[in-house]
């Protein structure tokens, strides 16, 4: 029994220890005023992976931007959409009423891992932050090369503008005004 705890503590601990190569994109700061905050992210690729042409990272429910205020580092492309893209291997939480921040690389020299990919900002009217989710897809180097890994992460971003929250603000309204004239009749 004792052979097979130590084990078992052996290849859990060998389990932990496995490079994992995944895009990361990281809040790195909300800088300006209002109306203009600009949203900052840092991005990374991990160990065991390259980024080639076609790899992306998506953040989902951003929300409204500013147009053509998107700025990326050479080499890699912006698009928005109100569902994905999203990697086929992860499934996000993506509310389809809010629009989805995605940038995709289209540069011809693949980029390596461990490396920082740059600074990705976009401008909107809130600097008022919650929680939200990434999900990346790239291309795996070392002896799987060429297979794809999607990972999928928490990220920070934009609490919905007020335009957004409508629709909720008035089920909300609408609910309390029932329950007054409930009370009302009763």
């Amino acid at each position: 029994m004792r052979k097979a705890c130590v084990l078992g503590l052996v290849l859990f601990g060998s389990i932990s220890f496995i490079a994992r190569g995944d895009i990361i994109p990281t809040l790195s700061s909300v800088t300006g005023s209002s109306p203009n905050f600009t949203w900052n992210y840092s991005a990374n690729v991990t160990v065991d992976e390259t980024i080639n042409t076609g790899d992306f990272f998506t953040i989902y429910d951003f929300g409204t931007i500013a147009p053509g205020s998107n700025t990326q580092p050479t080499g890699w492309t912006f698009s928005q959409a109100l569902v994905g893209p999203t990697p086929s291997l992860v499934t996000p939480t993506d509310n389809a009423s809010i629009l989805n921040l995605t940038w995709t690389y289209t540069g011809a020299a693949p980029i390596n891992g461990s490396a920082a990919l740059g600074m990705f900002s976009v401008i909107t009217s809130t600097d008022q932050l919650k929680a939200g989710q990434f999900t990346a897809e790239a291309t795996r180097s070392g002896p799987n090369a060429g297979t794809k890994v999607d990972n999928i992460g928490a990220v920070s971003v934009p609490v919905p503008e007020s335009s957004s929250l409508l629709p909720i603000i008035g089920v909300c309204v609408a609910a309390v005004l029932s329950r007054l004239v409930r009370r009302q009749h009763a």
